[in-house]
């Protein structure tokens, strides 16, 4: 695999990771958090650990995605978030 590509993949890697932990919305912050899970998948696979990467896909980028998403919407249905958002 190109050194180039992988560069890239690591570059992703940090701006999707300073993205969720900066970023004020909840919804936004799961969701760049689930692209950070896939972006480390390809990492995985790259670096030939191709189990590890499976690993990674079902359990990060599948189903803590999935918890965080059900506990996003949750929360609203039940009046914890203040009519601002906070």
């Amino acid at each position: 695999m190109n050194i180039s590509f992988y560069a890239l993949i690591c570059g992703f890697l940090v701006l999707t990771a300073a993205v969720a932990s900066e970023i004020e919305d909840i919804l936004s912050a799961v969701i760049s958090l689930s692209v950070f899970s896939v972006l480390l998948v390809i990492a995985f696979v790259i670096l030939q650990a191709p189990d590890v990467g499976l690993t990674q896909a079902v359990i990060s980028s599948g189903l803590i995605t999935s918890l965080f998403l059900v506990a996003y919407s949750q929360t609203k249905k039940q009046g914890l978030w203040g009519k601002d958002g906070n």
